[in-house]
């Protein structure tokens, strides 16, 4: 069988310096007997020191030592070859990791600024109007204001490694510019100090500058005692003050990025600073290690990490396809056949389609895991479930949360780039007679209206102008606008609309005014996205909480549930026009895991149980809730929580088991609420609150209380049911068009939570053994060998008919009988093929102990099913349709079928 480049099903893995590639090649015949094509890798190029992710890279041009290098890498990919399987990778343009002493490009800026050979790699604003910035880069890595720091004494006069002079201030190195070296060196040696003062002046002052720190760094081996007690006479806060003030840098509280930040981050990480990817130089700098990985077979494709990131998307992903196809020419013989694969990160609004010139296979699933979470709600829920969590005091309405959210995220956190944007803004209507009176203040308020009602993460209007999608999306946005600003300001969102989409910076001439425009547009579209995920999923989500289940990453909390008919039109949508796009159920993004999510789900159909108990333990736990909190919003999201991600079979005696699992609780619980920033934020910790809404989720856990015994009792009822909603999201992910990914560890049952608990270590001993012996009967369904047995047997079926999985039609099928709406079908076909996919769903008003609805309750449900054999790929059962079957024989053995014509 030849390997494909598009793959039959992914398997994501999380590396870092405790699970490297090489633990991974272990790993391989597990993956392959389970029915995987390729591996998908985390991140792999060098990452900051110990880092559990990857995504804070350093060097994009080794793979990183700590995972074993490009040797384990080679030693990987030979066992992948040797079981026909393949490798993605998980790729950055859009950031590095700056800070610290280990990004050589980052410390070469803060050295040489403008003169720098990386000074446009990165996206900084050099003509900054703030006369401390021009020409300079905030360096907000202080954890003092800045005169405090100083007078402490913690920033200290060294010599580097590489012969310079830095400033150290704990993990930060802070290099000297050449020219302020000079002086520096005068009363220690003449001679010195003139090396340092020409290479200052040097054309190329990194070249000339590594001659004047060898000479240093000769100095400072023959003569030790010298140079200490030199570079101890400059440390005094007055002359340290003196010394900063001749840098490249502003040194400054890591508070002041909030507003005056003057470089593009990654949201409001000081710690990520943002790439010039557009740049041809920024491209193959950052991307050579990629294309020779490709060249040489190593990988099969990429995973494009936020890609709304870039400045141009579109043009980034053709460009990369063209020299991915370019460079696999020479790909060796073994390697896999096809194009390369490449999908893209992206949030996709509701309504909103990835654009087909991308050139793209797809997203990486976001939207799916929406969509199959929420065909698993009931919609009957909603009223009752919004009735209790108005009780709150939050608000029932997440339209009115969100717009709340985003004006906060501007305002605070993203206060420094919208004030560059309204500056460019400013700046362009000054160029005009007909536009100069718009002032600062009134295109800063318009462009904040604009930002807090944007429907989509961001549109893609570029030199040429925008599409009908991007001006669809401004005009909603642009409507909202209009109502919430001042009746006399409103022509400012003409304006805006005028430079922001419909001009075409082509038109114009090459020149000053042409590039303004250009990057105002694109500094727009790059605040825009921020401004959605921070508000949004960094904040709204940990809010809004009627059920969390729906909080997740590409899902609208104010949408409660999906009708089938609405998930068979997407799942068609995909087939017919992104087939190579991934589905994705659990990632290591996620706020809850998808079996967490599942079990939640149920909560939709049962709003009246869960009423009167949450209701209950709100009463019970008043002698528990301290007055300093937690509040009833708080605590009717723990108690969610609680009941979702009940470990199975943990009971009250396993004092060891609730211990840690309340540890885990805890940790979400902190992040939830810093996340919220209503009664603690990151930036400035409520230690009273937390350590309060702590003490009362241990007090609900402690064996003496009743709460316990309750909780227990309730997660037990509802335990098969979620059981049976993990099943059907499972089986509707591996056999729906798209390409299915498996995220590491889930294909047993996944309760876990947000990270970095859906990261941790994964026993795959245990998985390698519960694939060995099969899975048993439902009786012993809380193992998850019953969902992992799901997925290698519907995984053994796409390997055997790749071509009906993905490129088959896909028909919706509806059952005939009073429990038609328990059940969401569908048929898969091609020329050679012919298969149903039947999936149980809500089931949670029927009193369960196993995952599977009791044969009776399907009554006299049928399905109609063309005349012929089939056979359940599930179970191995074999049928003979006389045209119809009862779901009851269909589904007596487990609550999802896999039917395939024989």
């Amino acid at each position: 069988m030849t390997l494909r480049t598009t793959p039959r099903a992914t398997a994501r893995l999380q590396f870092h310096k405790d699970f490297t590639l090489d633990d991974a090649v272990a790993l391989v015949p597990y993956y392959a007997a389970l029915g995987v094509s390729h591996l998908y890798a985390s991140p792999l190029l060098t990452a900051r020191a110990g880092s559990m992710h990857g995504y804070d890279v350093i060097d994009p041009t080794r793979i990183n030592p700590e995972l074993g290098g490009m040797e384990a890498l080679e030693r990987l990919v030979a066992a992948l070859r040797a079981h026909e399987m393949g490798l993605l990778l998980d790729i950055v343009p859009n950031h590095m990791a700056v800070g610290g002493a280990d990004n050589p490009w980052w410390q070469d800026v803060l050295e040489h600024g403008q003169r720098s050979a990386y000074a446009n790699f990165f996206d900084i604003d050099w003509d900054n109007p703030d006369p401390l910035l021009n020409r300079r880069v905030l360096a907000p890595y202080l954890g003092l204001q800045y005169g405090e720091a100083l007078q402490s004494g913690e920033i200290k006069l060294a010599l580097a490694q590489s012969g310079g002079l830095v400033l150290r201030y704990h993990e930060h190195e802070l290099p000297l510019s050449l020219a302020s070296i000079a002086p520096l060196l005068r009363g220690l040696s003449a001679p010195l100090a003139q090396h340092f003062a020409e290479a200052a002046q040097a054309a190329n002052p990194a070249q000339a500058g590594a001659a004047a720190k060898q000479a240093l760094r000769n100095f400072a081996t023959a003569q030790k005692e010298a140079l200490a007690p030199h570079l101890a006479g400059f440390s005094s806060p007055g002359r340290l003050h003196q010394l900063l003030r001749r840098q490249h840098y502003r040194l400054a509280w890591w508070r002041t990025a909030a507003a005056e930040i003057n470089w593009r981050r990654f949201f409001d990480i000081n710690s990520l600073a943002g790439l010039r990817v557009e740049r041809p130089e920024v491209f193959d700098a950052t991307h050579g290690l990629i294309l020779q990985l490709y060249v040489r077979g190593l990988i099969d494709g990429v995973r494009v990490d936020h890609v709304d990131g870039l400045a141009a998307p579109g043009t980034y992903l053709r460009k990369l396809r063209r020299v991915m196809a370019a460079a696999g020419a020479q790909r060796p013989a073994s390697a896999a056949q096809g194009a390369p694969y490449i999908v893209v990160e992206k949030i996709l609004a509701a309504g909103e389609t990835m654009p087909a010139r991308w050139q793209a296979d797809g997203t990486t699933g976001y939207d799916f895991m929406d969509q199959v979470s929420a065909v698993l709600h009931d919609p009957a829920g909603e009223a009752e479930l919004s009735a209790l969590w108005s009780l709150t005091g939050r608000g029932t309405d997440f339209l009115q949360i969100e717009d709340q959210t985003r004006r906060q995220v501007l305002r605070d956190s993203l206060a420094g780039e919208l004030t560059r944007l309204a500056g460019l803004l400013t700046r362009l209507a000054r160029q005009d007679r007909a536009t100069t009176d718009f002032s600062y203040y009134v295109i800063k308020q318009g462009l904040q209206e604009l930002l807090a009602a944007f429907p989509v993460y961001r549109i893609y209007a570029g030199p040429a102008g925008a599409d009908a999608e991007d001006g669809r999306a401004f005009d909603t946005a642009m409507g909202l606008a209009a109502q919430r600003i001042r009746r006399a300001d409103r022509p400012v969102l003409d304006l805006l609309r005028h430079w922001l989409l419909e001009a075409r910076p082509c038109a114009l001439p090459a020149g000053p005014a042409r590039a303004l425009l250009l990057r105002t547009r694109i500094a727009f579209q790059q605040l825009s996205s921020p401004t959605a995920a921070k508000a949004v999923e960094d904040t709204a989500f940990y809010r809004f909480g009627r059920l969390l289940s729906r909080n997740e990453v590409g899902s609208n909390p104010g949408q409660f549930s999906l009708t089938p008919a609405s998930f068979h039109a997407q799942a068609a949508w995909r087939g017919a026009f992104t087939p190579g796009a991934m589905l994705a159920t659990a990632t290591h993004d996620h706020k809850r895991g998808e079996d967490t999510r599942a079990r939640l789900a149920v909560l939709s159909e049962i709003p009246g149980e869960w009423e009167l108990a949450a209701t209950r333990w709100m009463r019970l736990n008043a002698a528990i809730r301290e007055p300093v909190g937690p509040d009833a919003a708080d605590e009717l999201m723990l108690y969610q929580m609680l009941v979702a991600g009940w470990p199975l079979g943990l009971e009250a005696q396993h004092q060891a088991g609730i211990e840690a699992y309340g540890t885990r609780v805890a940790a979400w619980q902190q992040k939830s609420l810093r996340e919220a920033k209503l009664h603690s934020e990151w930036a400035a910790p409520n230690e009273e609150y937390e350590a309060a809404c702590e003490r009362f989720l241990m007090a609900c856990l402690d064996a003496r209380r009743p709460m316990l015994y309750e909780l227990i009792a309730f997660a037990s009822r509802i335990a098969a049911a979620g059981a049976i909603n993990g099943l059907t999201q499972t089986l509707l992910r591996l056999t729906v068009p798209g390409v299915p990914d498996l995220y590491q560890g889930t294909e047993f049952w996944d309760q876990s939570f947000v990270d970095p608990d859906n990261r941790r270590p994964v026993d795959f001993t245990a998985r390698m053994s519960g694939l060995r012996q099969g899975p048993e009967d439902l009786t012993a369904w809380r193992d998850g060998r019953v969902k992992q047995g799901l997925i290698a047997r519907a995984l053994a079926a796409r390997r055997e008919m790749q071509g009906l999985f993905a490129h088959g039609s896909y028909e919706a099928l509806e059952a005939d009988g009073d429990m038609a709406g328990h059940l969401i079908a569908f048929r898969r076909a091609d020329l050679q093929h012919e298969m149903l996919t039947l999936a149980t769903r809500l089931a949670g008003g029927f009193m369960v102990q196993i995952p599977l609805l009791p044969p009776y309750v399907w009554g006299t449900t049928s399905l109609a099913v063309p005349s012929g054999r089939w056979r359940d790929e599930l179970t191995g059962t074999a049928y003979e349709s006389p045209g119809t079957l009862l779901l009851r024989e269909l589904l007596a053995k487990l609550p999802v079928a896999l039917l395939r014509r024989v």
